[in-house]
């Protein structure tokens, strides 16, 4: 291994490293709780290298958005491809959504509520963020009906997860009717 590709995977585990760390300390804590300065003592590094890998907490949390979108895709195809037919998969669905906006909260909200920099639905967008709407635009295309443009039904489909999750995080719905609510969507919205 040359010098170069050595330097180039250090800098790569260093990135990997502070995202990690912002990650577990949003999740833990708060956004809010996520510094530079406590970024770099949690890492052991000094603050100009986090700020040579990232120019500022802007950058850390389009960071985790681009790695949250990807395992938001994941999850949304592993849950659909295990349900048999097109109400299963769109129940499917909704629920990976919900779980996972719920098992990571600070991850989510990076994807969809703080701003990380990064253009969304754009050309410029990123491509995991692209793939996540995919993810949900494979499954949901299926079911927009007649006459309907499968992208806009997606966009309505995730609308309203994305208002179940955030209003059941804020306690504004009791999360033991989100199932209910999930079949009522599935039922109400989707051509099945």
């Amino acid at each position: 291994m040359s010098v170069q590709e050595r330097k180039q995977r250090q800098r790569t585990e260093r990135e990997r490293l502070i995202v990690a760390t912002a990650r577990e300390l949003a999740e833990a804590q708060g956004w809010d709780a996520v510094t530079t300065r406590r970024l770099a003592e949690r890492i052991e590094y000094s603050q100009p290298v986090l700020y040579s890998h990232f120019r500022g907490k802007r950058e850390i949390i389009g960071a985790v958005a681009v790695e949250g979108a990807t395992e938001m895709a994941l999850a949304v195809r592993a849950a659909t491809a295990a349900a048999d037919g097109p109400r299963a998969r769109v129940t499917a669905l909704a629920r990976a959504y919900l779980d996972f906006a719920e098992r990571n909260p600070a991850v989510y909200d990076a994807i969809f509520q703080l701003d990380g920099g990064l253009a969304y639905a754009r050309e410029d967008t990123p491509e995991p963020l692209k793939d996540a709407f995919a993810a949900l635009l494979e499954c949901l295309g299926e079911v927009a009906g007649d006459g309907v443009h499968p992208g806009l039904f997606t966009e309505v489909f995730w609308a309203a997860l994305h208002g179940l999750a955030t209003l059941t995080r804020a306690g504004r719905l009791p999360p033991e009717d989100t199932g209910a609510r999930v079949e009522l969507l599935v039922n109400r919205l989707a051509v099945l």
